[in-house]
Formats: structure tokens, C-alpha cells, sequence
């Protein structure tokens, strides 16, 4: 058993048990669920909407390279900067060597997965760069030490007696339970950073082709500062953002407001189309967008796989699926938990070490009926399990068992000549690390089907 397979079961096994953890969990998604719900009915025919998405979505993975190379002819042509990173290596790699071009010392950042998924706040404070998040939530899991919990609330996993506790702990200031007074010191404390910082550096929820431009989709105008004082952006971008043109944010800006937080569209939705122009009064005098691939390719190569980067990373899935509310994001130990992450991760970050993530799920497709693209995520977890068989990344013990179990199934006589004591025996053995941790064993009957068969039909 790999370490990072016995890591998962330890901390799966602890938070599904942990009661406090699982209000918090329960309460927040609650109301993240009842405001879904209450969005929906914006849609004349929601199930239309979807549809369209996944076509335009497909289509667009399906012609990557033509889309790509379109945004960055687009977008060069006023002013910015395309650098294609094929891994994390090089993606830090070049923001290192744009930060010593800059002389920076301080980076304000927006929400952003892909920073995450590169581990790019860990870079620059080893390069002595001061790393401020600038989302709320993202903020607050800084200050805490933590990797985001969930890809659209990085701190659902704290209450609001949690962060005072940690705004006193780590602020010095008076214990408080009004939420109010939490914000406008995180507030208060960040617009500091704003006007300081050299570079501002953010994600995108959507590359539009057609017009080279990026779209930033947030609820606090965090992102719009970041973009707006320092006089050099950074956006770090999956290449799987891409969607064609600027009219298709009609149908993607509302689907994924409302799958996401049941808004029918965000407070603020930006489009950054390059460096400042010699017309405009503000924006940042250069603008970088870093492509990234990291793994993506490896799932565009596979045709039956690759509808997973159709994900708009709206969170629905997560908000559904009964093995998440459980065990909840941090035990996955990816930066893209849930059943999404379970699907992309293995491709992203190597098969061998993470394939476990497809075998924790139920497979009840409650993630794939909210999908506001449609993508089959059950069927694709069940992909990557056949994928990791196929490659041979089964555990010795697992593939003996299976052959044993095979061999028990098509022998009947074996089957019939081990006396009950014997099956319950080495059903016991088997159970007693896994099934019967926390249920009753099971056990065999004293008469196999094929013995009380025969004495039904009354057949030697």
C-alpha cells in the first residue's frame, strides 16, 4: 500500500468521524445547496443551458491548438506577453525571472487554482518575496497555514469563531463574533498591499479566443486591485479555459455563478485584454499570461478521458458528492479535491501515486447530474480505475485476491466442497483491516446458493 493511499485512509477515517467537522461541512454547503437551488430558477431550461455548454466546451478541447494559437495572436497584438509552461518547473521558472526583472519584493494575489496547483506562494517566500492573498477566504487559509479546502470557498471548513480566533491569535486584535468587523480588518490590513506591490498576479476562470483576452470572475473587486495598482500582471492559466468567443460568456459567466453560489452572475466580472493602453488611465504597464499545461495534454491524448477538461470549476460536484461532505478537501491532499480532482488529479500529477482518488467515491452520479458542462464524472472515475489496471498499478495482495476469487467463482465443487466454518474463517481474515472495521463481518451461509438451489427444486 502506497504512502500517500495509507495517509488518505488514516485522515479519511478521523474526519469522517470528527462530529464538529462534519456541522461546519453540513452547515455551509447547506446554505451554499438552498442558494443553488433558488438560482436555478432564473433558467427557463437550465438542461438547455447545460447542453450548450458541453458542446461549446468539447468542440473547443477538441481544436485546443487552434484556440490557443488565435488567443495568443489576439492578445499579443496589443501588448502582452504569451509564455507556454509545460510543468510547474517552468512556469516558476519564468515568474522567478520576472520577478528579478522587476526587482519585486512584494506580489498581491487573487484567488487562483493554478497558483495553487504550481505551489507558487512556497516559491516566492523561498525567493524572499512577500505573498499576500488577497481573496478573504484565501487570506484566511494563508494565515491559518493551510492549502485551500474547496475550489470555490477555500475556508468552508472554518466557522466564524474559528477565524476570530485566528484574527486574535494571529492579528492581536479583541475577540469578536461580528463577521463585519472580521472583514474590514482583513480589509483594512490589505489595501496597504495593494499600492505597495510591485506585481499583481491572478488566474482566469476563462481564456476568450477571439478577442486574446482573459476573464476574472469574483465576488469582492479583490482581483480588479491586483490587476489594477501593480504596474506588472501575472495571470497563471490552465489551457483548458479557453472558450471561443466573448459572446459564448453569455451562457459560461451565469452557469457558472449559479452552480457555483447560486448568484445569476457575479458582482464583478472583468475582462483584461492586455497591458495598459496609451489612451487609458489605469492597468498595469505589462501583463504576462503563463499557459499552463502541467499534465493537461496527458488527458487531452486520451480521447475517451479528456472531456474532464471541460470543467468551468464552478464546485458543484464537490457541494453533492457524500464522500467529500465526509472526509472533506484537505484529505485529499491535492490542490483540486472531490470528485473532479479525483478524475483530473492522476492525469496531473502522476497515476502510481494518486490513483486511489478514483476508487473514493460512491459512484451514485450525483456529481454528474449538477455538472453545469455535463462531463460523465462517474463514468470517468471508473475510467482511471480500469486506466490503473491496465498500466499495472494494482497492488500484488488485490491482483492474487482477484485471482483467487476468480478461481473460487468458476469451480463449483471447490465452492461446495469447503464447509461453511472454513468460508467464514477466511472471510474474517479478509475483513478484518477493511469492512469490518466499522460494520458487522459478513459471513457465508451454512448452505452455498448452488446447495439450497438444488434442494428447492428438489434436483440432485
Amino acid at each position: 500500500m502506497g504512502t500517500k493511499l495509507k495517509q488518505f485512509l488514516l485522515d479519511s477515517e478521523t474526519k469522517a468521524f470528527d462530529l464538529d467537522h462534519r456541522q461546519k461541512i453540513r452547515f455551509n454547503i447547506g446554505k451554499y445547496n438552498a442558494a443553488v437551488q433558488n438560482g436555478m430558477a432564473a433558467y427557463d431550461h437550465h438542461e438547455l443551458a447545460r447542453e450548450r455548454a458541453s458542446f461549446l466546451k468539447t468542440q473547443t478541447i477538441n481544436n485546443l491548438d487552434k484556440y490557443l494559437v488565435e488567443f495568443e495572436n489576439n492578445f499579443t497584438k496589443r501588448g502582452g506577453k504569451v509564455i507556454w509552461a509545460q510543468n510547474a518547473a517552468e512556469a516558476l521558472k519564468e515568474i522567478g525571472l520576472i520577478m528579478k526583472r522587476k526587482r519585486a519584493k512584494s506580489v498581491v494575489k487573487s484567488k487562483s487554482m493554478s497558483t495553487e496547483e504550481i505551489h507558487l506562494n512556497d516559491f516566492l517566500e523561498k525567493n524572499g518575496i512577500e505573498t499576500v492573498e488577497t481573496d478573504l477566504g484565501e487570506y484566511i487559509v494563508q494565515l491559518n497555514e493551510q492549502r485551500p479546502y474547496h475550489i470555490v470557498t477555500p475556508a468552508m471548513h472554518m466557522s466564524k469563531k474559528d477565524i476570530a480566533e485566528l484574527f486574535h491569535r494571529k492579528l492581536g486584535i479583541p475577540m469578536t463574533d461580528d463577521a463585519q468587523q472580521l472583514v474590514l480588518t482583513a480589509r483594512n490590513l490589505l489595501r496597504d498591499k495593494y499600492t505597495s506591490a510591485e506585481v499583481g498576479i491572478t488566474g482566469a476562470n476563462f481564456l476568450i479566443a477571439d478577442i486574446g483576452a482573459i476573464a476574472v470572475t469574483e465576488n469582492e473587486g479583490n482581483a480588479r486591485l491586483s490587476t489594477t495598482f501593480p504596474k506588472t500582471h501575472i495571470a497563471v492559466v490552465g489551457i483548458e479555459k479557453l472558450i471561443p468567443s466573448m459572446v459564448d460568456l453569455d451562457l459560461f459567466w451565469p452557469l457558472l455563478s449559479t452552480s457555483g453560489t447560486g448568484q445569476n452572475i457575479t458582482i464583478y466580472n472583468t475582462l483584461l485584454t492586455g497591458p495598459r493602453q496609451p489612451t487609458e488611465k489605469d492597468g498595469p504597464e505589462e501583463m504576462y499570461v503563463i499557459l499552463l499545461d502541467n499534465g493537461r495534454t496527458n488527458l487531452l491524448a486520451k480521447p475517451e478521458q479528456r472531456e474532464a477538461l471541460n470543467c468551468i470549476r464552478c464546485g458543484a460536484c464537490l457541494n453533492v458528492c457524500p464522500v467529500y461532505k465526509n472526509i472533506g478537501g484537505h484529505t485529499y491532499e491535492t490542490t483540486y479535491s472531490g470528485p473532479i480532482g479525483s478524475v483530473i488529479t492522476p492525469h496531473l500529477a502522476g497515476f502510481e501515486e494518486n490513483k486511489h482518488l478514483s476508487y473514493a467515491s460512491s459512484l451514485c452520479g450525483a456529481c454528474t447530474s449538477v455538472c453545469p458542462v455535463k462531463i460523465p464524472l462517474h463514468n470517468l472515475l471508473l475510467l482511471n480505475r480500469k486506466q490503473s489496471v491496465e498500466e499495472g498499478l494494482v497492488d500484488k495482495n488485490e491482483k492474487l485476491a482477484f485471482r483467487a476469487f476468480a478461481y473460487g467463482m468458476k469451480n463449483r465443487k471447490l465452492i461446495n466442497f469447503a464447509p461453511a466454518a472454513v468460508k467464514n474463517f477466511v472471510l474474517r481474515k479478509l475483513q478484518q483491516d477493511t469492512w469490518a472495521i466499522r460494520r458487522e463481518p459478513l459471513t457465508a451461509p451454512a448452505q452455498s446458493f448452488n446447495e439450497q438451489w438444488r434442494k428447492q427444486r428438489g434436483t440432485s
